[in-house]
């Protein structure tokens, strides 16, 4: 099957300029079902020049209501569209169709209504203090925004940048990963029913090497916003680099999961075995390193194990709550490689193991696998593996577990199982990582969503998403006069 839609560049559905496709491989099977364009140098100029022209031609000056009654309309035709999103994000990168729809879709909405509240209650247009009237910071568009969005969450991390995009006032081109790249397709299909004029949003398909690339380094890019590995960020981050563009960059992680003897252990381990196996294990916020205290840490062990063994996995198309394949024989072949080294690395395999999940033979169905008994220095330790490997470690004391859990190159995400809430606020304030989870809870909406250190930079979600879009404008001497 062939998609002949390529890109959406300037209002319109048009053709690649280049020749060549990329296959859309069915993670369930290993067959290809699709195909998309490829975008040369050409589309990408193409498409960056609509933006560039949108934007120039007064699209800055949008009044920032005008945008949020747009990503309202978006919104309704999503919500509308929700289940035509769960079948393509199902297919096309295998998350099992409740899951798609319940998780991937709904999330999405989530976070896109999240930012139209934020930017409905936001002033855009602000005196510095109370006692300098005549003193204001104002938040424009900085401008034509690059938006690269990875296959692991297709749908969500396209609203989290476009939803923030569009109430910032920029105008904007995504790249979508070549591993998912159809629903990204409808996506476009719904910003266009919505009505969001020619130029403001634009779709180009392409893999990183090509098109995420030269995105990167267009000189009429002013902000590039990327999700995926931080190899490939740090790559981004180069190439905007060369002429000082903005740049919000979400990577990977190893985030630690702090399991103390006070808190309910049978609720903390299902939670954390849970976490660190959703969505096949490929999250860059996944729950992967389980740090428990040493006199609970043998009963975790044993709970995880057996948590771990009542995981199921099956097909994407069959409902209920599984777990599906990863995205790619690639992605497979490096869990597998994962695998394979805890075990020469001496780690202890007390769940799950390498190969294929039984009866699951076509596809890249991985086993959900626990080892414990895991030292610091192991490469699946250190290493993000992105699949359903949960490692465990013991600590003696909560000294210990802080600086367990910020021995890492990353800083994504960490999270505090302990019924004391005083020790809960005193290791959150010392744990190096963008977001603290405790006993569960999840965000709010509208959080901030990023890390530090090899994890990026930059934040997604809400206020915080919409600024990243951005730039400060500082006035004085003049106060601004409501009108009417």
């Amino acid at each position: 099957m062939s998609y002949d839609r390529a890109f959406y560049i300037n209002g319109e559905w048009v053709a690649p300029r280049g020749g060549n496709t990329l296959a859309v491989i069915e993670p369930a099977t290993g067959l290809a079902f699709a195909s998309v364009g490829s975008a040369n140098q050409e589309d990408v100029d193409r498409a960056v020049v609509a933006a560039r022209t949108c934007f120039d031609a007064g699209w800055s000056e949008q009044e920032p209501d005008d945008c949020v009654d747009l990503l309202e309309a978006l919104i309704e035709i999503l919500a509308r569209r929700r289940d035509d999103f769960a079948e393509l994000i199902s297919r096309e990168m295998g998350a099992p169709i409740d899951f798609a729809r319940a998780s991937q879709v709904d999330t999405a909405l989530g976070h896109l209504k999240a930012i139209a509240a934020a930017a409905r209650r936001t002033d855009h247009d602000a005196p510095i203090a109370s006692d300098w009237p005549a003193d204001r910071v104002r938040f424009e568009p900085i401008g034509v925004a690059a938006l690269i969005t990875p296959w692991n969450w297709p749908i969500n991390q396209i609203a989290l940048k476009v939803g923030a995009a569009l109430a910032a006032g920029c105008t904007m081109v995504l790249k979508p990963s070549e591993l998912a790249p159809l629903s990204p397709l409808l996506f476009a299909e719904c910003m266009h029913d919505a009505g969001v004029p020619p130029g403001v949003f634009n779709l180009i398909n392409g893999d990183g090497a090509g098109a995420g690339a030269a995105l990167s380094a267009h000189a009429d890019v002013d902000v590039v916003s990327f999700t995926g590995s931080t190899r490939a960020g740090t790559l981004v981050a180069k190439a905007a680099a060369d002429r000082t563009a903005r740049v919000s960059l979400e990577l990977g992680g190893k985030s630690p999961n702090l399991v103390f003897a006070d808190c309910n252990l049978e609720t903390a381990i299902r939670q954390g075995v849970a976490h660190c196996f959703r969505n096949a294990g490929q999250s860059c916020n996944a729950a992967s390193r389980m740090l428990v205290e040493r006199s609970v840490y043998e009963r975790a062990v044993t709970l995880a194990a057996d948590a771990t063994e009542k995981t199921k996995v099956g097909l994407p198309k069959a409902p209920g709550n599984h777990l599906g394949p990863v995205v790619s024989q690639v992605q497979f072949d490096r869990v597998q490689s994962y695998i394979a080294s805890g075990l020469e690395e001496g780690a202890r395999l007390v769940a799950g193991g390498p190969g294929r999940y039984p009866g699951l033979e076509a596809g890249f169905f991985v086993r959900p696998t626990v080892f414990a008994d895991v030292d610091a220095d192991m490469a699946v330790a250190r290493e993000e593996i992105f699949g359903p490997v949960l490692v465990m470690t013991p600590f003696e004391s909560e000294d210990e577990a802080i600086v367990l859990a910020n021995d890492t190159e990353y800083g994504l995400a960490a999270y505090i199982q302990t019924g004391d809430p005083r020790r809960a606020d005193r290791v959150a304030k010392r744990l190096k990582a963008g977001m603290i989870q405790i006993n569960g809870v999840s965000r709010a909406p509208g959080a901030p969503f990023g890390g530090r250190k090899r994890s990026g930079i930059g934040r997604e979600g809400g206020l915080w998403g919409i600024r990243e879009f951005q730039t400060v404008k500082s006035i004085s001497g003049v106060v601004r006069f409501e009108s009417g």
